[in-house]
């Protein structure tokens, strides 16, 4: 129970299990996709990941941050229903100015005390800091400690994910021309990460999609190995379903998993990485 009143505040990009958000009241930021055609989507509201999906045959469109002016709406309404301060988990600084952004609102707020938390990860990786948050709120850890504890939560996070295409990244300026010749030219897929900066960086070079699977689950066995248990998050994209088969090969090879979350996959990620995604979230318990 949040008796302390601190609402958990995070953006779409960090893909926040849907039922454990709307059962611990988790308030998201929608990101705009945005078409050529002059039209703007509020991510997860008036446009999902599949109805994205569809319109990417034809087009791949933009994103844009929310802006600050709905960002503050949103930490107002958090302030009107009761709350008297609040966690914002974001979205590495290093792939997004949201963080940035939301830092600024948050410094002209009077009377709402807010501390911004830079996960360094997208996605899973950034949802599952979020789950974290709502537990450390839950237990009643205060706000002047909620920031730095996150902070080290953040560092413990791994995520690895593998896509079909690297077309997408590409054209979004995620990888170099050198590496999108090489994936294309050799069936080359590269497993992508997160590094300490929290930008994309290669992992691991596979070649064909189901060594890039493997080599998926092979990192996130190797990051296990540091810590005596493990949480571990697993999305998919609608249009690349492997949740089932995932978790078997997952808890086959991590033994001492805690737990397995599993997550779908926002609509902005799908615009830099393609309809076809897999990823795979590892965290130190």
């Amino acid at each position: 129970m949040n008796s302390q009143r601190i609402a958990v505040i995070t953006d779409t990009g960090a893909d926040t299990p849907a039922d454990f958000a709307r059962e611990h009241d988790v308030r998201i930021v929608p990101l705009c996709i945005n078409f050529s055609d002059g039209s703007t989507y509020k991510s997860g509201v008036t446009i999902t990941p599949e109805q994205l999906i569809e319109r990417m045959a034809t087009e791949i469109p933009s994103t844009s941050l929310p802006s600050p002016e709905t960002i503050r709406r949103e930490f107002d309404r958090a302030r009107g229903d009761g709350y008297v301060a609040a966690v914002f988990v974001s979205i590495s600084a290093g792939l997004s100015a949201a963080c940035d952004t939301v830092r600024m609102v948050a410094d002209q707020l009077d009377g709402f005390p807010v501390e911004v938390v830079d996960t360094r990860s997208i996605g899973i990786g950034a949802g599952i800091v979020v789950m974290e948050a709502v537990r450390m709120v839950e237990e009643g850890i205060t706000l002047q400690h909620l920031g730095a504890m996150l902070e080290l939560v953040a560092r413990k996070n791994s995520v690895f994910f593998s896509v079909k295409s690297l077309e997408y990244l590409r054209k979004g300026g995620r990888i170099s021309a050198a590496v999108y010749r090489l994936g294309s030219v050799l069936n080359i897929k590269p497993v992508i990460t997160c590094n300490e900066r929290g930008t994309y960086v290669v992992a691991r070079k596979a070649r064909g999609w189901e060594r890039a699977i493997s080599a998926q689950i092979s990192l996130v066995e190797e990051r296990a190995r540091q810590y005596d248990k493990v949480r571990v998050a697993i999305c998919c994209s609608s249009a690349c379903d492997m949740f089932d088969e995932l978790e078997e090969r997952v808890l086959a090879q991590v033994d001492n998993a805690v737990e397995v979350i599993r997550s779908g996959v926002s609509a902005e990620l799908l615009v830099h990485t393609g309809p076809e995604i897999v990823g795979i979230c590892i965290q130190g318990v």
